[in-house]
């Protein structure tokens, strides 16, 4: 059973990709939150970027979708979040997607100007991210690598300590108390 902290943190991507807010997931969620990424970034690696994002959408889907409505609730994806433990190949597999996914460039590091285009299209807001970023890059080399990523993505989605950097991935929020 996701923990109070869990549930806090997937709360809060759980609803801005919930982008039409009725409380659940569903394919043309996933597509709005592309599109609203593209229009950020630009149609460079438009077509790269679409089939990650709905590759996402098919995994979870497929992962969470209990009663095949073709709709995912939060409740649904805090039940993989329970799995995602003893699933690290799926983890690893889908946080090497999404950093090819940021990485818009193509070098190889995601630098704080790309993770802050990231939490952008995520959060469909202007977002300040230099206060977070640090955070994150665990190494202090100025961007995040592959490897960095991975642990990153891996503490957000199976992890469930307060004091792991990946707990700030998709940026600040208010960490339940007790």
């Amino acid at each position: 059973m996701a923990s109070e902290f869990q549930r806090k943190k997937i709360a809060g991507v759980f609803e801005a990709m919930d982008a039409d807010g009725d409380g659940l997931l569903q394919e043309a969620d996933f597509a709005a939150l592309t599109a609203r990424w593209i229009a950020i970034r630009g149609t460079s690696g438009s077509v790269r970027l679409t089939s990650i994002m709905m590759g996402w959408w098919d995994t979870l889907l497929a992962a969470s979708d209990a009663d095949r409505d073709g709709k995912i609730t939060l409740d649904e994806v805090l039940l993989v979040v329970d799995r995602l433990g003893g699933m690290p190949g799926a983890v690893t597999d889908t946080a090497e997607a999404m950093f090819e996914a940021v990485d818009e460039d193509g070098d190889g590091r995601i630098s704080a100007w790309e993770y802050n285009r990231l939490i952008e299209a995520w959060s469909g807001r202007p977002t300040a991210t230099d206060e977070v970023f640090p955070l994150l890059d665990l190494d202090g080399d100025g961007h995040l690598s592959r490897e960095e990523f991975v642990r990153l993505w891996t503490d957000f989605w199976a992890g469930d300590d307060p004091a792991a950097p990946g707990t700030w991935l998709f940026g600040r929020f208010e960490l339940p108390v007790g």
